[in-house]
Protein backbone atom coordinates (compact mmCIF):
# COMPACT_ATOMS: atom_id res chain seq x y z
CA UNK A 1 0.00 0.00 0.00
CA UNK A 2 1.86 4.05 -1.01
CA UNK A 3 2.03 5.63 1.88
CA UNK A 4 3.00 9.78 2.38
CA UNK A 5 4.04 11.28 5.04
CA UNK A 6 3.49 15.21 5.62
CA UNK A 7 5.97 16.82 7.36
CA UNK A 8 4.65 20.73 8.76
CA UNK A 9 7.16 22.73 10.68
CA UNK A 10 8.08 26.73 11.02
CA UNK A 11 11.45 28.11 9.70
CA UNK A 12 12.70 31.77 8.97
CA UNK A 13 15.66 29.85 6.98
CA UNK A 14 13.82 28.40 4.23
CA UNK A 15 16.71 28.54 1.95
CA UNK A 16 18.96 27.03 4.72
CA UNK A 17 16.34 24.25 4.88
CA UNK A 18 16.33 23.70 1.32
CA UNK A 19 19.23 23.71 0.58
CA UNK A 20 20.52 20.90 3.45
CA UNK A 21 17.58 18.94 1.49
CA UNK A 22 19.20 18.82 -1.56
CA UNK A 23 22.70 17.75 0.29
CA UNK A 24 20.74 15.03 1.97
CA UNK A 25 19.16 14.07 -1.90
CA UNK A 26 22.85 13.50 -3.44
CA UNK A 27 24.30 11.89 -0.33
CA UNK A 28 21.44 9.48 0.05
CA UNK A 29 21.97 8.36 -3.49
CA UNK A 30 20.60 4.92 -4.55
CA UNK A 31 19.59 4.18 -0.64
CA UNK A 32 17.04 6.57 -0.53
CA UNK A 33 13.16 5.51 -0.91
CA UNK A 34 11.50 8.28 -1.16
CA UNK A 35 9.76 8.74 -4.44
CA UNK A 36 8.30 12.16 -5.05
CA UNK A 37 8.48 15.31 -2.74
CA UNK A 38 6.69 18.29 -2.93
CA UNK A 39 7.64 21.13 -1.06
CA UNK A 40 4.59 23.88 0.10
CA UNK A 41 4.64 27.53 1.43
CA UNK A 42 1.52 28.11 3.86
CA UNK A 43 -0.09 31.22 2.15
CA UNK A 44 -1.75 32.32 4.74
CA UNK A 45 0.35 31.79 7.69
CA UNK A 46 4.10 32.82 6.12
CA UNK A 47 7.10 30.85 7.33
CA UNK A 48 5.10 27.70 7.46
CA UNK A 49 5.49 24.73 5.18
CA UNK A 50 4.79 21.19 4.38
CA UNK A 51 7.16 18.90 3.25
CA UNK A 52 5.19 15.95 1.36
CA UNK A 53 6.63 12.77 0.19
CA UNK A 54 5.39 9.71 -1.49
CA UNK A 55 6.61 6.08 -0.62
CA UNK A 56 5.83 3.09 -2.34
CA UNK A 57 4.76 1.57 1.37
CA UNK A 58 5.14 2.52 5.23
CA UNK A 59 8.17 -0.19 4.74
CA UNK A 60 10.02 1.94 2.68
CA UNK A 61 9.54 5.13 4.80
CA UNK A 62 10.74 3.61 7.78
CA UNK A 63 13.73 2.43 5.95
CA UNK A 64 14.35 5.70 4.25
CA UNK A 65 14.00 7.08 8.04
CA UNK A 66 16.30 4.63 9.57
CA UNK A 67 19.36 5.56 7.07
CA UNK A 68 22.20 6.88 8.99
CA UNK A 69 22.04 9.80 6.45
CA UNK A 70 18.88 10.65 6.68
CA UNK A 71 19.15 10.63 10.64
CA UNK A 72 22.44 13.05 10.29
CA UNK A 73 20.26 15.61 8.13
CA UNK A 74 17.00 15.66 10.17
CA UNK A 75 19.15 16.89 13.04
CA UNK A 76 20.25 19.38 11.05
CA UNK A 77 17.33 20.36 9.61
CA UNK A 78 15.80 20.51 13.36
CA UNK A 79 18.22 23.17 13.82
CA UNK A 80 17.11 25.40 11.66
CA UNK A 81 12.95 25.14 12.78
CA UNK A 82 11.26 26.95 14.55
CA UNK A 83 9.71 24.61 16.66
CA UNK A 84 9.94 20.96 16.19
CA UNK A 85 8.24 19.41 13.13
CA UNK A 86 4.79 17.63 12.77
CA UNK A 87 4.72 14.64 11.09
CA UNK A 88 1.12 13.01 9.33
CA UNK A 89 1.63 9.43 9.07
CA UNK A 90 -0.65 8.58 5.88
CA UNK A 91 -1.64 5.17 4.43
CA UNK A 92 -3.00 5.84 0.91
CA UNK A 93 -6.44 4.49 -0.02
CA UNK A 94 -7.38 5.91 -3.20
CA UNK A 95 -4.95 7.76 -5.40
CA UNK A 96 -7.09 9.19 -9.02
CA UNK A 97 -5.83 11.16 -11.51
Amino acid sequence: MAFVQIIEFATSKIDDMQKVGEEWEAAAGADRRAGRRVMCADRDNPGRYFNIVFFDSYEDAMKNSNLPVTQEFSQKMMALGDGPPSFHNLDVIDDRT
